[in-house]
This record gives C-alpha cells, structure tokens and sequence, in this order.
C-alpha cells in the first residue's frame, strides 16, 4: 500500500494561497512548474496555515479545559517553552523560549496548558512584544492569579538574513502584573528561570 499523509486543511483557502504562491514564484523569476517546483505552492499553502493555527484557537477556552480549584499559593513557573512565530512585518520567523510564571489565587491550570496557550498567540503573525502581552493577559484573564509575570528570548531571522544582519542578536520581552510588581518577586522570578537544574 502506497504512503499516505493524512491532513487536513481548508480546502479553499488552501486553492486560493496555493495560486498566491504560484504567482509568487512567478513574479521572482522562478518557472513554477519546474520539477523541484510543482509542489512547492501546495506545501507553503499549507504550513501557511499550520503557522498560523492561532487565529482559531482560543486561549481562555484551553486554560479553562483543566483547571483546578487548589489552596496553593506559591509560584509557579514553566520555563524554555520553545516557540516559532512569524513576524509580522516580513512573514520571515522568529524564535526562543518563553519563561511564564503565576502565583495562585485559588485555581490552577495543567502545566501542558501553559505551553498551549503560548502556541495560540505564536502561531499568528506576530511582534514578540504583543505576543509577550497576549500571554500574560490570557492567564490573568482566566486564573484570576495573585500575578503574572512572562518574559521571551528570541531570535528574529528578520534582523539575521536581511537588513542588519546581526547574527547574534536576541531580544528579550518581559511582561509583569500583580504581586510581579514587587522587586522581591520579580527577582525571584528571574533567578529561578536563569537557574540550570544540575
């Protein structure tokens, strides 16, 4: 029996990008319906649309899937959530780690609904500072925590392959609500996600 890959994408959507891209090619000097080429529109078609899942997924929906009422008051931290967005201003990827913390105020989530909701907002077209906020306003939103804090390290291929060309360059976001505002707080925040567990 042959190999079949099981996917499943709008179909018109998927027609309309698919032609998008052809012209595309098209327009850079490419012969689309050269070999290495015939498929190349389908597929960006549709990791098009895997990249920006997001717009249909709601974040306070999957928090809400698993929470839990529990008399914890202390932090709570998920750290290095790998992320891989598209920056907004030229579609080209940026990527890192996510480090989100939150302090109870009576309810808790599945520690797995945490990376969710940082895949809702990233897989959009995205700037990592709204991206940062987005996540924070999620959390706070559903959990009613005590505070909130997030902070993303990323690399923009934007500022890489093109423009500056800063090969090295990594941007750091930080997002911080409730008890996050007190320095103590924070700086334990900082110092446990900058710690490596030996």
């Amino acid at each position: 029996m042959a190999y079949q890959k099981l996917d499943q994408y709008d179909e018109k959507t998927t027609r309309e990008l698919l032609n998008n891209y052809r012209s595309t090619l098209s327009l850079i000097g490419e012969d689309p319906d050269r070999e290495g080429l015939l498929k190349t529109p389908e597929r960006v078609a549709k990791a098009m649309q895997y990249m920006t899942q997001g717009y249909n997924l709601d974040a306070q929906a999957i928090l809400n899937s698993a929470k839990f009422h529990e008399e914890v008051s202390e932090m709570i931290i998920v750290k290095d959530i790998e992320l891989y967005s598209l920056c907004e201003h030229h579609m080209l990827p940026f990527f890192g780690k996510a480090h989100i913390a939150y302090i109870p105020n009576g309810w808790i989530t599945g520690l797995s609904k945490i990376a969710r909701v940082v895949d809702v907002y990233a897989r959009r077209l995205q700037v990592q500072e709204r991206l940062t906020t987005q996540i924070l306003q999620a959390i706070k939103e559903t959990l009613n925590p005590l505070g909130v804090a997030v902070v993303i390290e990323a690399q923009h291929l934007c500022m890489m392959m093109r423009g500056v060309q800063k090969q090295n360059s990594v941007t750091t976001t930080s997002a911080f609500d409730g008890e996050f505002h007190k320095n103590s707080t924070r700086s334990e925040f900082v110092k446990l996600i900058s710690a490596k567990l030996s």
